[in-house]
């Protein structure tokens, strides 16, 4: 019999209780604070109405529900017309469908219009921005590996603000 055929006898099948250290990451907690667990008889998600988490603290205005996986995440995120982020990083690759409105900007020094229907490819580390026309608010749909959250850095070192198209910054009270 070859070695990877052997059979493992019962002093050595697997438990299928784990200890706090050897859970898997499905039991885990999210990387993304307000996301939701996939996994453990968890399998289905209506994306569009779960809890709004923001996905770009400090540089975008994108918001939307998120469920991360065991190996990678995925959003439905929404970005108000004349609103985006500023130029930003993050480990993990990316893709972004958009499912509504027109995305524009840049990835990697390459500009970016994007309408419905049409698939953004965002390579690991790479310095981008993406900011919703005028014409209409955007949702789009995150797919992102899990070397990180959903939340990335702003390539400025801030966590300032967002990126406001003139005549779409929010009013302030006084």
């Amino acid at each position: 019999m070859p070695k990877s055929a052997a059979k493992v006898g019962p002093a050595r099948a697997r438990s299928t209780r784990h200890s706090p250290i050897s859970r898997p990451r499905s039991a885990r907690k999210t990387l993304t604070a307000g996301a939701v667990r996939a996994g453990i008889g968890k399998y289905h998600f209506p994306l569009a109405k779960l809890k709004k988490v923001a996905a770009g603290t400090g540089y975008s205005t994108s918001h939307g529900g998120v469920v991360e996986g065991a190996r990678m995440l995925v959003g439905w995120i929404h970005k108000p017309r004349g609103t985006g982020s500023r130029m930003h990083t993050h480990k993990n690759e990316q893709f972004n469908y958009v499912v509504q409105g027109t995305l524009r900007g840049s990835v990697n020094g390459r500009r970016v219009m994007a309408p419905a229907g049409t698939l953004i490819y965002i390579p690991a580390n790479a310095p981008h921005t993406l900011i919703a026309t005028a014409d209409e608010d955007v949702v789009f749909i995150a797919i992102k590996d899990l070397s990180q959250g959903i939340i990335g850095k702003a390539v400025d070192g801030t966590m300032s603000g967002a990126h406001y198209e003139p005549g779409y910054a929010p009013r302030r009270a006084g």
